[in-house]
C-alpha cells in the first residue's frame, strides 16, 4: 500500500508496497515507480493539546494496532487496525496506503480485463461473477471499496491532509461511489500526508467486526465499525460505518437515528438492525450480505450496550 493516487504519466509513488507488489506481480501496474519515504510530519502519533490526535499517513497499522493511548481515545480506530488483514501485512502496511489502495475486484486484477477503473468502457463485474461485490448499487462500478481503515475513518468522521489539501473530509477523500473509474478523490500525483480525529469522547464505547468466507486472513464481506455512548440506560451517541457492501464505505445513518436517545435494549437494537439495510440494491448474487450486514451490526451493538 502506497499513501498515494496512480499517476499514469508520472508513474505510481510506493511505500510499503504491500499492494502495489502484487499489482506489479499480476501486470495489471506497469509503469515506472517512484520511491517515497517517511518525513518527521508524515509518520508517528501527534497529539494535541486538547487531546485530539493527527496520525502521520506513513504510521504503519501494526503501530495503530498496538498503541494503547490510541485505543483509549480512539477504540474503534485500534479494533479495526487489529482486525486488518495479517501480522506480517499490518507490520509493512501504512494508513496511509490503506486508504488509498486500488479495487480487490478479480475483473480490476486480471490484465486481460479492461473494466472502468483500467480505461474500460463498462463494469464486468455487473453482468459477470459479483458474489463478493455490492450490496447497495450507488454508480456504474459494483466493486465494494477495499480500505478497513476508511470505513473506521468514517466513522470517527476524520479529516485527511495531503500535499495539496487540508483538512479533507473523509467523506469527499472517499467519494459518493458515483464515480466508477476512481477508487478516491485523489488527484494525479497527490499524497496524503496525514489523518486528523476529533477530541475524544468522554465514555464512547467502539467495537470493530467483520464477516469473512474463512477463519483467517480473508477479506471481509462485511465490516463494521460501531461507536457510541450510553449514559441512564440509552444510547446518547451512535456512529455506523460499514465496509464491504458498497464502492464506499456508508455510514448507516437509519440505524443511527433509531437508536439515538433510545433505551439500549435488545428491542431497540432489534429495529436499528433492521433498518442498516435502508437504500439497499443487491446485485443478483449480492443479496446474502444484507443479511450479514443486519446480524454483524446486532452482533456489535449488543456487546456495546452489555
Amino acid at each position: 500500500m502506497t499513501p498515494t493516487a496512480m499517476t499514469a504519466t508520472a508513474g505510481e509513488f510506493r511505500a510499503a508496497g504491500t499492494d502495489l507488489s502484487e499489482r506489479r506481480r499480476s501486470g495489471v501496474s506497469t509503469g515506472p515507480l517512484i520511491d517515497i519515504s517517511a518525513a518527521p510530519d508524515t509518520t508517528g502519533m501527534h497529539w494535541g493539546d486538547d487531546g485530539a490526535l493527527r496520525i502521520g499517513a506513513f504510521s504503519t497499522i501494526a503501530a495503530i494496532a498496538a498503541d494503547a493511548r490510541l485505543a483509549e481515545a480512539y477504540p474503534g480506530i485500534a479494533a479495526s487496525a487489529q482486525g486488518l488483514a495479517t501480522p506480517q501485512i499490518r507490520h509493512l502496511a501504512t494508513l496511509g496506503g490503506n486508504l488509498a489502495q486500488r479495487s480487490r475486484c478479480w475483473y480490476f486484477r486480471n490484465p486481460h480485463i479492461a473494466c472502468l477503473k483500467k480505461g474500460g468502457t463498462e463494469c464486468p463485474a455487473r453482468s459477470g461473477n459479483h458474489l463478493y461485490h455490492a450490496a447497495f448499487d450507488l454508480g456504474p462500478c459494483v466493486a465494494p471499496h477495499p480500505s478497513t481503515m476508511a470505513a473506521a475513518l468514517l466513522a470517527y468522521e476524520a479529516k485527511v491532509t495531503t500535499d495539496r489539501r487540508n483538512s479533507l473530509a473523509i467523506g469527499d477523500l472517499l467519494g459518493d461511489g458515483s464515480n466508477g473509474r476512481s477508487d478516491n478523490a485523489l488527484q494525479p500525483g497527490e499524497m496524503i500526508r496525514s489523518i486528523e480525529l476529533g477530541i475524544p469522547l468522554q465514555g464512547e464505547r467502539a467495537l470493530y467486526k467483520r464477516a469473512i468466507s474463512r477463519t483467517h486472513a480473508e477479506w471481509p464481506l462485511v465490516e463494521v465499525c460501531a461507536r457510541a455512548v450510553i449514559k441512564d440506560g440509552a444510547f446518547r451517541f451512535v456512529r455506523l460505518a460499514a465496509g464491504g457492501i458498497a464502492p464506499v464505505p456508508l455510514r448507516l445513518a437509519a440505524a443511527e437515528a433509531a437508536l439515538e436517545g433510545k433505551p439500549a435494549k435488545i428491542s431497540t437494537i432489534d429495529v436499528a438492525a433492521e433498518r442498516t439495510t435502508s437504500g439497499a440494491k443487491p446485485l443478483p448474487m449480492t443479496g446474502y450480505k444484507l443479511d450479514l450486514l443486519k446480524g454483524v451490526v446486532r452482533d456489535l451493538l449488543e456487546r456495546l450496550a452489555a
